[in-house]
């Protein structure tokens, strides 16, 4: 019973991977970029879905890019995020990021983006999972810095 109820779970885990993008901010601390999704009333930080076949740091660039309409660069791996949607359970594979071209325009996902310092950012961030991955890019950018 446990077995089918683990491979039951497996088949219907959400597979995804999103991107913390960020960039130094004109006082020299970074900003993040959030995006606003209205079809949830959210703010967070770009992610989707794997398409079949696809690896989490392709699915990662991808889903930036259709959220956002920014090429970016990967960088430090951030922790994996796992919490429930509509009951089934999900889990994110995140990535640090920094924009490397495009430019941001609205579309049917993605009404807003905006650049905050981490402080501004944690406190609009509409889930704690999200809060976290602020706290872990901050980590990894003061290692960096050390």
């Amino acid at each position: 019973m446990a077995e089918e109820s683990l491979k039951q779970g497996t088949k219907d885990l959400i597979r995804a991977a999103g991107v913390v993008l960020w960039r130094r901010g004109r006082s020299g601390g970074p900003e993040l970029a959030l995006i606003h999704r209205p079809k949830w009333c959210d703010w967070t930080f770009p992610k989707g879905k794997l398409e079949v076949g696809e690896r989490h740091r392709d699915a990662a660039r991808r889903e930036a890019l259709e959220e956002t309409g920014l090429l970016v660069e990967l960088g430090a791996k951030l922790p994996t995020q796992r919490y429930e949607v509509r009951g089934r359970p999900k889990r994110v594979r995140y990535w640090a990021a920094v924009r490397v071209g495009g430019s941001f325009a609205p579309n049917r996902e993605v009404d807003r983006l905006v650049w905050l310092p981490a402080a501004q950012a944690r406190a609009r961030l509409s889930y704690g999972h999200d809060q976290e991955l602020v706290d872990a890019l901050l980590d990894r950018l003061a290692a960096v810095d050390d």
